[in-house]
């Protein structure tokens, strides 16, 4: 599996991953239109337009925090690897969330303003805070949907593609900022308070979660060697046949070193597609196979099967006795290096 520049490479999974989601937001919006004025203070009745601005603002919401939340807990837990698959559909579908709210709120508010209805937003008086709050997570929300094909990928590289969508984080904040600073000024019981700071929290504790047990595998590191600058990477019977264990040298990038029919390889744990962890992955038909899109590479040279061509840095490996010994120095991408045999 490699990148192949068209619109969408629908699949079966993507089609029924896009299903899913546009039934639930679907179902919620009408939910959320059909219940919110039964929920609503009687004395404080809502109407449809704001009923709907709601709906979409509080969807977005609701979306953004599961595309926030799915990194960890596919770390924490591999069942949920399916939910990472296809994330970033379910980026834009959050970020036309995000449009239809802003719409709606422009809809309603500035419709029938003498100026342009985006410079009436901007020089209402008096200031409010909350929407330059939105506005800034909007635009990053459409820059991240704008720039999802892996044609960005490629041409940004994976390192700088991904150092731009981690900004998603800046925006999850704009977006808290936005509903603290707005809706939640008007609220009138505190719903919306608990349902913001729940999530957020939630979100908190994932990553935090997450973190120490990347932490936990870290202490690890590999010790070095009598004979710099190879170093120990511990028992060969610690690796599990067809999978792997990730080591992290004192000074270099994290290796992923598996074994495939009792033959151990190494090569850098960074997929070359979105950097994703192949240390994670399993051995699949004889290919390294990243466990977050399938991007597959051969085990003693690093390059994806033809007709695709991307590359990964290997390493040399050797056994001692009942250990393995790393050196952390990487090869150039696509270098072969003779798998070494299990003793």
């Amino acid at each position: 599996m490699s990148a192949r520049y068209v619109p969408v490479g629908w699949t079966r999974a993507k089609l029924a991953y896009d299903a899913v989601l546009l039934l639930a937001v679907a179902t919620y919006v009408l939910l959320y239109l059909h219940l919110g004025p039964h929920l609503a203070d009687p004395a404080r009745p809502l109407d449809g337009p704001t009923l709907l601005m709601r709906a979409w603002g509080s969807a977005a919401f609701l979306l953004l925090t599961l595309a926030l939340a799915i990194g960890p807990l596919a770390r924490l837990d591999r069942r949920c690897l399916p939910l990472l698959y296809n994330r970033r559909h379910l980026g834009v579908l959050t970020c036309l969330a995000a449009l239809s709210h802003a719409a709606a709120v422009l809809d309603w508010y500035f419709a029938f303003s003498p100026t342009p209805s985006l410079v009436a937003l901007l020089s209402s008086e008096p200031v409010r805070p909350f929407i330059p709050f939105g506005l800034g997570a909007l635009l990053i929300l459409c820059l991240l949907a704008a720039t999802s094909h892996d044609f960005w990928l490629s041409f940004l590289t994976p390192p700088a593609w991904k150092a731009l969508h981690m900004s998603l984080y800046l925006a999850y904040a704009l977006v808290v900022a936005h509903v603290g600073f707005g809706a939640l000024q008007a609220a009138t019981d505190p719903a919306l308070a608990l349902v913001v700071l729940a999530s957020a929290a939630l979100l908190v504790a994932l990553h935090v979660a997450a973190g120490l047990r990347e932490a936990r595998r870290d202490a690890g590191i590999a010790p070095p060697a009598p004979e710099p600058p190879w170093v120990l990477a511990g028992p060969a019977e610690a690796i599990p046949e067809g999978g792997a264990v990730t080591i992290r040298p004192l000074r270099g990038e994290a290796v992923a070193i598996f074994r495939h029919q009792g033959r151990l390889s190494a090569v850098t744990n960074l997929c070359a597609h979105q950097n994703g962890p192949l240390g994670e992955g399993r051995v699949v038909d004889g290919c390294i196979t990243c466990p977050w899109h399938g991007f597959q590479y051969r085990l003693e040279d690093g390059c994806a099967p033809p007709p695709y061509t991307e590359r990964l840095a290997t390493y040399r490996l050797r056994q001692v006795g009942g250990e393995v010994w790393l050196d952390p120095r990487p090869n150039p991408p696509g270098t072969r290096v003779e798998p070494v045999a299990v003793a």
